[in-house]
C-alpha cells in the first residue's frame, strides 16, 4: 500500500515542475487525491460492497471534481494533472504510466452491458479535454491532442488530434520540404501558434499543404517559361509581382486570435 502511494506521489514531480515537495502534492493535488479515493472504491467493488464504493466514489467527486467509476481498472503511476471535469467510465481499463489532463472522458457509446469504455495502454498521454469514447484500445506511448474526440481505435505511438479524430502521420518527404515550405511561410507572414511535432494543429497542416501545392505549381510555370523562352527568345519571362505584407494579414492575426 505504502509503496503504491510512494509510487503514486513520485509520479506527480516527474510529470509536474510546480510540484515543490510531498507535502504539497499529498494536500493540494486533487488528481492525487481522486486516484487514493478510487483505490478504496476499486476494492470495495471488487469485493461485493458495491453501494459503499459507488458512495465514496460520490465524494470524491464532490471533493476533487474527478468523476471515477469504482469499476474501472487503473494501473501503477497514473497521473491526473488539475483533475477538474475528468470522467472514467466503469468499464474502462487503464495501463501504467498514463497522464490525463483536465477535462477528459473516457465514455461509452453504447447502453448495452459489457465492455462499453476504453483501454488505455501503457504511457499514453491525454491532452485537456479530449474525449475517448468506445469500446476500444488506445496503444501504448500513443498521444491524444486536447479537445479531439477519438471514436476508433488507436495505433501504439501513433498522435492523434482533431474532432473526429485523425492519426498524424509524418510523411518521409517531409523533412527535405520542410525548408522551402518555412521560406514560403515566412514570405506570406503566416505562423502557426502553438504547433509542436507531438501535437499539431490539423488547420496548420491543411495550410501547409496548400503551401506545398502553391510551390509545385510555381515550380511548373517556372518550367513551362523556360521551354517556351527556349522555343521564342522574344518571349517576356518577366518576373512575378511580389507579395503584399497587407494582404496577409488576418493569415498572421489568426493564431492570435485562437490564443485569445
Amino acid at each position: 500500500m505504502f509503496e503504491r502511494l510512494r509510487e503514486d506521489i513520485n509520479s506527480v514531480f516527474h510529470r509536474d515542475p510546480a510540484a515543490r515537495n510531498t507535502f504539497e502534492v499529498l494536500t493540494n493535488y486533487p488528481g492525487l487525491h481522486a486516484l487514493l479515493f478510487h483505490r478504496m472504491a476499486h476494492w470495495l467493488w471488487c469485493h461485493g460492497l458495491k453501494w459503499v464504493a459507488r458512495t465514496l466514489s460520490t465524494l470524491a467527486r464532490w471533493f476533487t471534481g474527478v468523476e471515477i467509476h469504482p469499476g474501472a481498472t487503473i494501473g501503477r503511476r497514473f497521473f491526473i494533472d488539475h483533475g477538474m471535469g475528468v470522467v472514467i467510465g466503469e468499464t474502462t481499463i487503464i495501463g501504467d504510466d498514463v497522464t490525463l489532463y483536465q477535462g477528459v472522458t473516457l465514455g461509452g457509446t453504447s447502453w448495452n452491458k459489457g465492455k462499453r469504455h476504453p483501454t488505455i495502454g501503457n504511457g499514453v498521454v491525454v491532452g485537456a479535454g479530449a474525449k475517448i469514447l468506445g469500446p476500444f484500445e488506445v496503444g501504448e506511448g500513443a498521444k491524444v491532442g486536447s479537445n479531439s474526440v477519438v471514436t476508433k481505435e488507436v495505433p501504439a505511438g501513433a498522435t492523434v488530434v482533431g474532432i473526429p479524430g485523425r492519426v498524424i502521420v509524418k510523411r518521409p518527404e517531409e523533412g527535405g520540404e520542410e525548408v522551402r515550405r518555412k521560406e514560403m511561410e515566412q514570405r506570406m507572414g503566416f505562423d502557426a501558434y502553438g504547433v509542436t511535432e507531438e501535437m499539431p494543429d490539423p488547420v496548420a497542416r491543411s495550410v501547409r499543404a496548400l503551401l506545398d501545392h502553391m510551390h509545385a505549381v510555381d515550380d511548373r510555370i517556372e518550367n513551362m517559361c523556360q521551354a517556351l523562352k527556349k522555343l521564342n527568345a522574344d518571349y517576356p519571362n518577366g518576373e512575378l509581382p511580389p507579395l503584399a505584407e497587407e494582404d496577409f494579414d488576418c493569415v498572421r492575426d489568426e493564431p492570435s486570435q485562437r490564443q485569445g
